[in-house]
Formats: structure tokens, sequence, C-alpha cells
């Protein structure tokens, strides 16, 4: 019985390291006229096709990894490239535009939220004629929900909402901000509707100062024009809609919203899972989860993932 239970162990580990090596990575440099966008793209090169999954990634300064300098170092978009791609689905992640210090002064010129649509259809388009995919997922995650509802084209198969708001986002800060601080939170609220009425803030409240230096307003009046629980019902082609419930920024109600829209969609709640995707068993870890790789993905994320990516 050992001999057999050691040799059953010996057979997992070797089918998991033949995996491994069967992976291939590929960089690739895409452009959206002066803004560069590099990525990485990881495959099983002994396959002539297979599923192919394009990710699209969340507010801030997000890097094709998951990470954000001096904020996030979860490492979580690498991750689940890496566990995707031992069941045979290939991957691509790219850095966001606003990761790279190089792209700073051409964006400065155009604050524009359509411009991650943008970026968005660019990887689309780059992958859509490409003979070893045999059919292209977008997965969008927080902000990057409502990116990929956007980007979608008769390119893309299926669409994955992971931790995705269903209000815009003036409605979502405002909620976010009264949780905090109620008086915080109706400030936040005029100053948007003053925003969606003139295009401007007149006058920052000092306490918001941080939120609403002049950029941000450009990208904010931008970006609130945009509604996730209206656009998704645009959408007519498979949809997952998938949020944690150890979510600190995203959620279960956002999802349920979604789901409402299209009820067309398949909606899982993934218990333990926090906005970074980790398996959370405890809840002094949800934190601590963005500032390291040690925290595990959610299983059940992935298993997810894998079901409907290859139905």
């Amino acid at each position: 019985m050992k001999k057999q239970y050691l040799l059953l162990i010996l057979i997992c580990f070797g089918q998991s390291v033949l995996a491994q090596t069967f992976i291939t990575a590929e960089d690739i440099m895409l452009k959206n006229d002066s803004i560069i966008l590099p990525g990485t793209l990881t495959y099983n090169k002994t396959l002539k096709q297979q599923p192919l999954v394009i990710f699209i990634h969340g507010s801030g300064n997000v890097d094709r990894n998951g990470n954000q300098l001096g904020l996030t170092s979860a490492n979580y978009i690498k991750q689940l490239a890496d566990s995707l791609n031992q069941s045979d689905i290939a991957f691509y992640r790219y850095d966001k535009r606003s990761a790279n210090w190089l792209n700073l002064r051409f964006m400065m010129k155009d604050l524009n939220f359509v411009r991650f649509v943008d970026d968005a259809k660019i990887a689309i388009n780059h992958f859509k004629n490409d003979e070893r995919f045999s059919s292209i997922t977008l997965i969008g995650h927080s902000q990057g929900s409502l990116v990929a509802m956007l980007a979608i084209s008769e390119a893309v198969d299926k669409y994955v909402s992971l931790a995705g708001p269903a209000e815009s986002v003036d409605v979502a800060m405002v909620k976010q901000l009264k949780m905090q601080n109620d008086t915080l939170g109706i400030k936040a609220e005029a100053h948007f509707k003053e925003l969606r009425e003139s295009g401007t803030i007149e006058k920052v409240d000092p306490e918001l100062a941080a939120y609403f230096p002049k950029q941000n307003q450009l990208f904010f009046n931008s970006w609130m024009t945009f509604t996730p629980s209206k656009e998704i019902k645009k959408l007519n082609i498979p949809i997952l809609i998938l949020n944690g419930d150890k979510d600190l920024q995203v959620f279960e109600s956002d999802a349920e919203t979604l789901h409402e829209a299209n009820p067309n969609s398949k909606l899982v709640i993934i218990p333990k899972m926090n906005h970074v995707l980790k398996r959370i068993d405890v809840d002094e870890d949800n934190e601590k989860s963005y500032k390291t790789a040690d925290f595990p993905l959610s299983e059940v994320l992935i298993k997810t993932l894998e079901t409907f990516i290859n139905q």
C-alpha cells in the first residue's frame, strides 16, 4: 500500500513538472500610438490549439503581474496565468498604460477612460486571427470589468466579470466614502454632481483634494458616463460573473446586480476569496494578502474559470 501511494505521488509530481516544461512565454510589445503596452503571452507549445484568456486589469498603476509600486505586491495576475496554463489555457497579460512611466507624458494630454478600452481592443485585434487559439475569453478585473465590456467585439467568444462594480464610478465612490465617513460622502456626492453638470469642480473641498485634482476631474468625467449594469445588458455572448465573499472593495451585491441586468449570465459567489483573488481563511489576513505573493489564489476561482473557458 505504501509503495502504491508513493508511486501515485511520483506520477502526479511527474505530470506537474511535465506540464510546466511545455509552457512557453513570449514577450509582446503592443502600441497605441505613442503609448507602449508590453505584455507576456504564456501557452502550451505542444498543442495545435488552445483557448486564450486576455486579462484586463483593475484601477491603479497595475503591471502585468498584478502589482503596483508601493501598494500591491500580490502577484495575483501572474499566479492566475500560471494556474490556467496548467490546464492548457493560454494567457495574455500586459502592463496597464499607467504602470509605465514612459507613457505618462502622453497620457497627460488625453486623460480619457476610453483609452483603456482602446488598449484592450488592440490586444484583442492582435490575437483575433492567431490560429494557435481556439477561442478568446476576456477577463475584466475590478475597473477592468467595465473596460472589457466596452472592448468586446466579434472576435471575443466569452466574457468574465471578476470583482466588477455594477454602478458608475461616482455612485460607487460616494457609497464607499459614506461607509467610512457620511459627511465626506455627502461632500463627494456634491462634487460629482457639479462635475456632471459643468465638467469641472470650481472649488474642491480640502478633505477631498486627493480625490479631485484637475487631472482626476477630467478622467472621472469620462469614466462616469458608463454604468456597468447598463453596459452588460448589451452583451450576447456567454458571461460569467464572479465575486468573492471576502472582497473589501467590490461586493456580492454588485455581482448580483450585474447578473440581474443580464439574466443569461452565470453568477458565482466564491467563498473565502478577496479582491486580489486570494483565499482568506482568517479576516486579519485580508489586507496582508495585498502585500505578498505568499497567499494562494482561490482554488474555487481557478476551477470555475477552467470549466467556463473550456465549455
